[in-house]
Order: structure tokens, then sequence, then C-alpha cells
């Protein structure tokens, strides 16, 4: 009879231990935190969250980015800020694609990463473990700007309310040692429909006042403590940036003068003037010559 009973006990703990393999486990930190500056956060397929080391990261200095002097220099003084631990605010940098947004925030990691600087991507679609993520890091001692990328939400998304959570709202105080930067092409992150404009309401001096639909809407932009924005390029600016990637290829001022037609010809047949599409030129040309 114990014998038997030994077996099952045995058996029930096999039983278990598979079970608690597939369950979704507490985010644990990374076993070495030396192994990058930028990490990226995943979730299994088994609800596991991990945070994976970003092994090969492409360097981007700050002077490589043209024609945005004025958005750089919002970003990287707040950046420094952060650093120094003096007061600092969560960052929401909109606008045309391609200009340099998460070019800036790489960059950025790049100057001050010497000073203790780190990022963690995360993906919209994971912006409701936030709050595992910033408790892992709480404690460390480096300065962590939680990065996310293109960020946009459709309506009743539930990373939406994480975020706007963790960015100003929760019970919990914020964290002096982590910073959210967000991209998008859309300034308040929600798409906006007409019927939208039905809900704001008029008094009779002429005052507007938004409905609930508009102020939800604005609630989660409003709570990044710095906006900045970039716009389209001009052709002189893009062809500015065409001779910096070009000269960065190791091209002369003769080529570079010589290449500015075929520039012209690749932005319009890309339809857009972008410091992507100047880039992606610049490696064409290159390439070619």
């Amino acid at each position: 009879m114990n014998e038997k009973f030994e077996k099952l006990i045995e058996r029930a703990e096999q039983l278990i231990g598979r079970i608690e393999s597939i369950l979704p486990q507490p985010l644990s930190a990374p076993a070495d935190w030396n192994a990058s500056i930028a990490w990226r956060y995943r979730r299994r397929s088994s609800g596991h969250g991990t945070l994976e080391p970003v092994r090969h990261l492409a360097p981007m200095p700050l002077d490589a980015l043209k024609e945005i002097d004025v958005q750089k220099e919002k970003i990287e003084r707040n950046t420094r800020q952060f650093v120094e631990g003096k007061p600092a605010n969560n960052v929401l940098l909109t606008g045309a694609r391609g200009t340099g947004k998460s070019s800036l925030i790489r960059a950025c990691l790049h100057a001050y990463a010497p000073q203790g600087l780190r990022l963690i991507e995360v993906d919209k679609a994971e912006l409701t473990d936030l709050p595992d993520i910033v408790e892992v890091v709480s404690q460390r001692p480096e300065k962590f700007i939680v990065f996310s990328d293109d960020l946009s939400f459709d309506e009743g998304e539930p990373g939406y309310k994480a975020l706007k959570s963790i960015l100003d709202g929760s019970v919990a105080a914020a964290t002096p040692n982590v910073l959210i930067y967000a991209t998008s092409n859309r300034r308040h992150l929600l798409p906006e429909y007409m019927k939208d404009n039905l809900s704001y309401t008029h008094t009779e001096d002429g005052e507007v006042h938004p409905g609930e639909v508009i102020e939800e809407k604005i609630s989660l932009s409003e709570r990044f403590g710095l906006w900045v924005s970039f716009y389209p390029f001009s052709q002189n600016e893009y062809l500015a940036i065409v001779a910096q990637w070009l000269s960065s290829f190791g091209a002369d001022a003769k080529t570079i003068e010589g290449a500015r037609a075929e520039a012209l010809v690749w932005a319009l047949e890309r339809g857009s003037r972008s410091g992507r599409v100047a880039y992606q030129f610049a490696r064409d040309y290159a390439g070619r010559h």
C-alpha cells in the first residue's frame, strides 16, 4: 500500500511540474545586465515574458542626424537631465514618417550609455506587461528608457490603459529610473473620426467644450510631458541629408554633386523626401559607384 501511495505521489509531483512549466511565470531580471545596452521585451506563446539583449545594435551618432536640430536639442537635453538624476519628462515624438524619430532615440542611447543609460523596447501588444517591466528594473542603478516605436491604438486595445496608468494616474509613485519614449504618426495615438466632433458642445457665448470621446483620446498623449513634432523635409533639406549619408560612405564632393539629380528622381519614385529615403538612396548609390 505504501509503495503504491509513493508512486502516486511521484506521478502527481511530475504532473504538477509539467503544469507549472506551461503556466505564465513572473518576469525575472536578466542574469547579466552587462550583456547589452539595449533590451527587447518578448512574451512567449507560453505566456512567459523575457528581456532579451540586443546583440547587434547599429551605431547612430547624434552628429549624423541632420536637419532636425530643434528636435535633437529637446530630446538630447531631456535625456541628459534624466541620466544626471534631474527631473525629466516622458517623451512623445510625432510627425512625418522617416524623419529620424526612432534614430534620434537610438543616438541618445549611444551617447549616454557610458553614463548608465539603457533602453528596453516594448511592442504595443505587450504594453499590458509594463508594470512588471518597471518593477524588475526599479531597483537597478541604471537609467532605463522604455521605448515603443510606431505607437498607435485602435479602440479598446488593452495596452492603451496600461500605458496611461504608468505615465500618470496609477496609485503607485513614478519610478525615478524609468522614462517612456514613444514615436507615433498620430499626435493623439488613437484614430479620430468626423463623428467625434459631434460630441463638442457650445455655450451661448461661443465657448467650446470637448465631449467625453475627445477628452478620452487626448488624455493619453497629454500624459507625455514633452511633445516633439517632426515635419516633412524640403528638397534642400533632403539633398543635405543625402550628401551627409554619401559622405559617410566615403563619397567625395564631386560624387555627391553628381548624385543630386538621381537623388531627386529616387525621392519622386518613392513619393517621399524623408531621411529614411535619403539613407536608402545613399546606400544604393554608394554601392553602385
